[in-house]
């Protein structure tokens, strides 16, 4: 199978070199040339358990694996899970279901990804011989999961930036207490969406990129949306036939990724009748499938701050299929879009989505309602997907993170503040942190000092 860059400039690949690069040299974004049909396999996959499921599924993709090493690397990636079911589906009313992504080792469901990505990595030095320098921004969870996905692996070195100030206080302990001499987390002045693009102009050095051995974890890498399609089908799998065609997955995203992750497998025969959007007060995603228009706006910082981002990285790989895969169009739109900060769509073929958007003085109501109603506590990102509900139809909610991890939002909400025993050990650790200016320049200094000259 080959992967084909979103901007048409760089040569197709294999799994293998998709996942090393992350970013492809040209900018744009990997998606397969073409993809499987995954009608006439469903029925024997309903069997399946979770490892099983997504081993098969990456079977189809990972052609270049072999595949005694591409089991064990799903199987070592959701040893870890604390739940057998490993995204266990939770009833909370007739029509309402709630499937929790939260049980990995991070409490949030970017561990679904980014603990199997580590194994690629770690599979691929191992027959390479060749280190890696490993980078990403983070707005909070991503983050911390990559660093658990990563931590202690040899021939690996990871950079994570993120907002100082920007994440909530837990998810800071998890990428800053970790003890790990492999793992750089680097506090930087400003948003994600600074982070974010400084990110990508490193890795629009390709000398650089070459010197480090530099590949990405944030979505931008392609095994993570695959590895994040698998809970789709996972959930959907377990619906009856009826249920199948009318239930709307709605989904917490702030940079895409999530949600596209379950419209990919509507190129591939599954049938989903509709995915809906939720995001917080940094609304581009709704505005987007609102009006057709996707344009930036000041990043406000907010109860749900993982979702605290106006550029949403995997717009580009939707945009590819709005444009009937026409690489040069897609490059105009973002070269225009990095020009003036916006593109309407004269005809925007949003087909298959809708959205809301709940702002912060929506968030601690929509958890308090949802607690009364349903017994059930969520997070601050998972409430936004509450807001608008039809409840006259069926909805399956992605739960992504642990409530324990934003206390601050039921402490303001006056509720109980729930906790977890893993994040309240990080609160006796020191953290370890580098402050550093949110510039290509000081971030690829940085990353030189510690990879090339301690190499050397």
């Amino acid at each position: 199978m080959e992967f084909v860059s979103t901007r048409g400039l760089s040569k197709p690949v294999g799994f293998i070199d998709a996942v090393a690069q992350g970013l492809a040299p040209d900018g744009g974004l990997y998606l397969p040339r073409d993809f499987p049909d995954l009608s006439d396999r469903l029925e024997h996959w309903q069997a399946l358990d979770y490892p099983g499921l997504c081993y098969e599924f990456f079977k189809l993709f990972a052609v270049d694996m072999e595949d005694a090493v591409l089991k064990h690397c799903v199987d070592s990636a959701y040893s870890t899970f604390t739940h057998p079911e490993i995204a266990p589906i939770r009833s909370l009313s007739k029509n309402l279901k709630v499937m929790e992504l939260f049980h990995g080792p991070t409490l949030a469901f970017k561990d679904f990804a980014l603990q199997l990505l580590g194994n690629f990595y770690e599979a691929q030095i191992s027959r390479t011989g060749k280190e890696l320098t490993i980078l990403g921004a983070t707005s909070g969870d991503t983050g911390a999961a990559a660093i658990s996905g990563l931590i202690g692996k040899k021939g690996l070195k990871v950079f994570i930036l993120y907002p100082e100030g920007k994440v909530s206080p837990l998810q800071e302990r998890q990428m800053t207490c970790t003890g790990a001499e492999n793992v750089f987390p680097l506090a930087i002045e400003g948003t994600f969406d600074d982070a974010q693009h400084t990110v990508k102009e490193i890795f629009s050095d390709l000398n650089f990129r070459e010197l480090v051995g530099l590949s990405a974890v944030n979505s931008i890498n392609l095994a993570r949306i695959l590895a994040q399609s698998v809970y789709y089908l996972y959930a959907w799998l377990r619906l009856d036939p009826v249920e199948r065609k009318e239930t709307s997955f709605v989904v917490p995203t702030g940079n895409f990724g999530n949600v596209f992750a379950g419209w990919l497998l509507t190129k591939m025969g599954v049938d989903f009748p509709e995915f809906r959007v939720a995001t917080n007060q940094n609304d581009v995603l709704h505005r987007l499938f609102s009006t057709g228009e996707y344009s930036l706006g000041s990043v406000c910082p907010s109860l749900a701050p993982s979702m605290d981002i106006q550029v949403a990285s995997n717009f580009e790989r939707l945009l590819y299929f709005i444009l009937d895969k026409d690489a040069h169009e897609v490059r105009k739109v973002m070269e225009a879009f990095r020009r003036e900060g916006k593109y309407c769509f004269e005809k925007f073929l949003g087909d298959g989505f809708s959205s809301s958007s709940a702002s912060d003085t929506e968030i601690p109501a929509l958890i308090k309602s949802v607690s009364a109603q349903s017994d059930y506590l969520v997070d601050p990102h998972t409430a936004c997907a509450f807001k608008d509900l039809d409840p006259a139809r069926p909805s399956m909610i992605l739960a992504t993170a642990h409530p324990a991890k934003f206390p601050s939002v039921y402490e303001q909400a006056g509720m109980a503040i729930p906790k977890h025993s893993s994040l309240q050990e990080l609160l006796a650790r020191t953290p370890r942190r580098f402050r550093l200016s949110v510039d290509s320049k000081s971030i690829r200094s940085f990353i030189e000092e510690q990879t090339l000259h301690e190499n050397g």
